[in-house]
């Protein structure tokens, strides 16, 4: 490993927004090399409810653009890697007690089809009261309609190294495990040192992106000068892994603690995951552990309505959200993306705060074009949107 590395790009963090601003870069020409810590999607990136979809609770919140640019990236991604992202039916049970009633729901829904193109996979229907006993034993009693609709799961970890597979294959250069130390700006650009073993190296790029997930905050005031801060606030969502396949798809149910999304799937053919809670965390990222009082929320959320199904964890996990700091409940804060810029006129380092794993490639594209306004002009090698996505070997 040389003890200096020049670059047009450099990125802190190796999560599915890191290695997606690594593609994007290199794919437009540049010279990027990615730092990270522990491993690729060692943190939040191997930790999410492994969906793309387009967010239909999102609509509630009037997030309008955020679905339609994730649901583009959903069929996009669908093209790109078929054998890391599968289409799969999503079922609503509405119950007697459920707040939102089916004319909520079937509205929802007819504007999330709308949103995404009105395709044959966009379409949704209700379920015939004689296949309710097909449906993987969800709780029939006080059952009064089921939708169905569509989305797609994916194996978030393979994807993230999916996609630094193919930045590497246009040039980056990953330097992992590599831990951020210190960027001093000057007019030139950023002079960065990091640490390797214990040694410490040093380079000179262009530009940096912050795109460290939880630890986002913390790097910003790795800086000199300090380069801006958002007031943010990482929010624990655990999981759990219950024996026993869930066949027919996902299920989309109702908490019946606080009225929250839950979400029953399919893992890996042979598992039913169970996900998320909410839970404010601010320990170190690192550190994050999944709580005695998540794994009860979870597993009374399951009891009720899957009653016939067993309930042993046979693994559990959290991962982090980092979300806005406001008084609103984590369920109802806003999933924009925010960039701050160390500069308006001549970013020098732009930080990624939020984030959902399907819009990652639409991110990217937003920080580069943001990074044009300092970077040299280059000769684009390929187009994101073109470029296949296959599982890593």
């Amino acid at each position: 490993m040389p003890s200096t590395l020049d670059c047009d790009v450099l990125v802190i963090g190796g999560g599915i927004h890191g290695v997606g601003v690594a593609q994007a870069a290199a794919a437009a020409g540049y010279q990027v090399a990615l730092l990270e810590q522990n491993d690729l999607a060692s943190g939040t990136s191997s930790r999410s409810s492994k969906l793309i979809h387009g967010g239909l609770r999102y609509l509630e919140t009037a997030e309008f653009s955020l679905v339609r640019e994730s649901l583009r990236e959903r069929e996009l991604l669908l093209r790109l890697a078929p054998n890391l992202v599968k289409r799969q039916k999503f079922f609503i049970p509405i119950y007697q007690d459920t707040t939102r009633g089916p004319w909520q729901i079937r509205a929802g829904l007819s504007l999330y089809a709308l949103l995404a193109g009105m395709g044959e996979y966009n379409r949704f229907s209700s379920v015939a009261r004689s296949k309710w006993q097909d449906l993987d034993g969800l709780r029939t009693n006080g059952l009064r309609q089921v939708f169905q609709y569509w989305d797609a799961q994916t194996d978030d970890a393979l994807l993230t190294r999916a996609v630094m597979d193919s930045a590497q294959g246009l040039g980056a250069t990953l330097l992992c495990p590599a831990r951020f130390e210190f960027g001093e700006i000057n007019r030139h650009g950023c002079d960065v040192s990091y640490s390797t073993n214990g040694a410490i190296s040093r380079c000179k790029t262009a530009t940096v992106v912050n795109a460290a997930g939880p630890w986002a905050s913390r790097i910003t005031h790795q800086f000199n000068p300090a380069v801006p801060n958002l007031v943010v606030e990482n929010v624990q969502g655990a999981h759990l892994e219950l024996p026993g396949d869930i066949e027919q798809g996902c299920y989309y149910v109702e908490a019946p603690r606080d009225r929250r999304a839950v979400f029953v799937m399919p893992w890996k053919g042979r598992r039913t995951l169970l996900g998320t809670t909410e839970h404010p965390y601010g320990g170190d990222p690192g550190s994050v552990e999944t709580l005695p009082e998540e794994v009860s929320y979870l597993l009374e959320v399951y009891s009720r309505y899957f009653p016939d199904r067993p309930t042993d964890v046979l693994d559990r996990w959290a991962g982090l959200r980092v979300l806005p700091a406001t008084r609103k409940s984590a369920f109802r804060r806003s999933r924009e993306t925010q960039l701050p810029l160390d500069s308006e006129s001549k970013p020098r380092v732009v930080s990624i705060f939020g984030g959902k794993l399907t819009g990652y490639r639409a991110t990217a594209l937003r920080v580069m074009d943001l990074l044009k306004k300092t970077l040299p002009s280059a000769k684009a090698r390929a187009d994101t949107s073109e470029l296949p996505l296959t599982v890593p070997e």
